[in-house]
């Protein structure tokens, strides 16, 4: 019937059971044939949400603090070992503070908030009422130099938290909001609504303006930041 088969005794078996179970080969895997040439499915990525690094600002007690954490911490957004920080300048308790936007190219160049023509600007306006640049207490929205980058809504959160954290800390006696990121982060509005009007932020009076940088390039504009500068300097009672 086929041919010849060959016996083994039971020692044989048991020598040759022995090694199959030593082998792994003691229960069966599947009933049927699988393609071992199949590519394996992709593993899935971990939810989003288990990526998301720290970003949300953590509460400081302190001006002193709060400026150690912008110039140190990894979990600010686009932060990195490797990252230009443009950090704040100017006294507590100051008699303004400027909130700017984040640095550009020009800003990181120079070191500091607002740079090149933009910052001749600013002392400029700073002196048409009464004000040296000494005075101001200047801060980016972030800083992170990283021009062109653009922030998630939660980055972009943190930033606003942590600006709010800066105005209660540094407690200036007025704001001026420079541009429409800050307009945005702090107000939830655009500059062009945001302008014309008196806003309170941390129980500072505040007041948002263009950029020193878009007067330069649309000095049309000029009139109507004089009117916003005079209107942040009105008497509070």
């Amino acid at each position: 019937m086929g041919g010849e088969v060959d016996t083994i005794g039971i020692a044989e078996a048991r020598s040759a059971l022995a090694w199959w179970l030593e082998s792994g080969v003691d229960s069966v895997i599947q009933e049927e044939p699988r393609n071992w040439l199949k590519p394996s499915a992709p593993l899935k990525p971990a939810p989003a949400a288990d990526l998301k690094p720290n970003i949300a600002p953590p509460a400081h007690d302190t001006l002193s603090g709060l400026q150690q954490w912008l110039a140190s911490s990894l979990d600010l957004p686009f932060a990195a070992s490797t990252a230009r920080r443009i950090l704040p300048h100017g006294p507590g308790n100051a008699a303004i503070m400027l909130l700017t936007e984040a640095p550009t190219f020009e800003d990181a160049a120079a070191g500091q908030p607002i740079g090149g023509d933009a910052w001749d600007l600013t002392q400029r306006m700073l002196a048409a009422i009464g004000l040296s640049a000494a005075e101001a207490y200047v801060a980016p929205l972030s800083c992170i130099a990283s021009p062109g980058a653009k922030m998630s809504k939660d980055e972009f959160e943190a930033c606003a938290e942590a600006a709010r954290q800066h105005i209660r800390l540094a407690k200036p006696r007025r704001l001026l909001l420079f541009g429409g990121g800050p307009c945005r982060a702090l107000l939830g509005k655009s500059l062009p609504e945001a302008r014309s009007h008196v806003h309170t932020i941390e129980g500072v009076r505040t007041v948002a303006t263009f950029h020193p940088r878009q007067l330069i390039n649309q000095p049309s504009n000029k009139s109507l930041a004089w009117k916003d500068l005079l209107l942040l300097m009105e008497d509070e009672s």
